[in-house]
């Protein structure tokens, strides 16, 4: 997600300091997302730098004045253009699980079921408490709610993909001519998990 249009965003609701676009980024995204003072600081200075935003006062950038900050009509102009775009998921080939696994295809001697399985492991508790935290959260809390259902469905995916690298690591370590009859007849893969 972008800091950059996140900060836009809220600015668009009022006026606000740099601890409180903090705690308001903080409440938006139920803590699922930590972000640290100073990354709304760095952030704040090069939407100024670029006309995004100025000080209440309209006297200086210091991101540690008390001065709440505001939105410029460019920085109205660039939130509209951010609220009327789709968001891509340009750069999931450099997610860090997908290069493990990709890579530990390729090297001999890694164990890749076992990496599946440690892996499979460690979403399964992360279910378990976004799960639990889920639940916790107030019906109202529709920003909080919005949230956890996204982690929630992004680790059902996971899941789903780790089953997929199981499956594949099973088939491809099966003789040639049994690797052909199971891509005739896939539920006969050795190992493959049955929901």
């Amino acid at each position: 997600m972008s800091v950059k249009h996140a900060m836009l965003a809220l600015l668009s609701r009022r006026p606000c300091t740099t601890y409180q676009l903090r705690k308001d980024f903080d409440l938006s995204t139920s803590q699922a997302w930590p972000l640290n003072i100073g990354q709304v600081s760095t952030t704040l200075q090069r939407l100024h730098r670029d006309g995004l935003v100025v000080r209440e006062s309209g006297t200086d950038d210091d991101t540690s004045s008390p001065e709440p900050w505001r939105l410029t009509e460019l920085g109205r102009a660039e939130l509209n253009t951010w609220w009327h775009s789709p968001v891509l998921r340009e750069h999931r080939g450099r997610d860090e699980l997908v290069i493990k696994f990709s890579l530990a295809v390729l090297v001999p001697g890694v164990d890749v079921v076992g990496l599946v399985q440690r892996q499979r492991t460690a979403m399964q508790r992360m279910m378990h408490d976004v799960t639990r935290a889920r639940r916790e959260v107030a019906m109202n809390d529709l920003a909080a709610r919005l949230v956890l259902d996204n982690y929630i469905f992004t680790i059902e995916a996971e899941l789903r993909w780790l089953d997929s690298v199981e499956e594949s690591v099973a088939r491809a370590s099966l003789p040639h001519e049994e690797r052909v009859a199971v891509e005739i007849e896939p539920e006969t893969v050795p190992g493959r998990r049955t929901r």
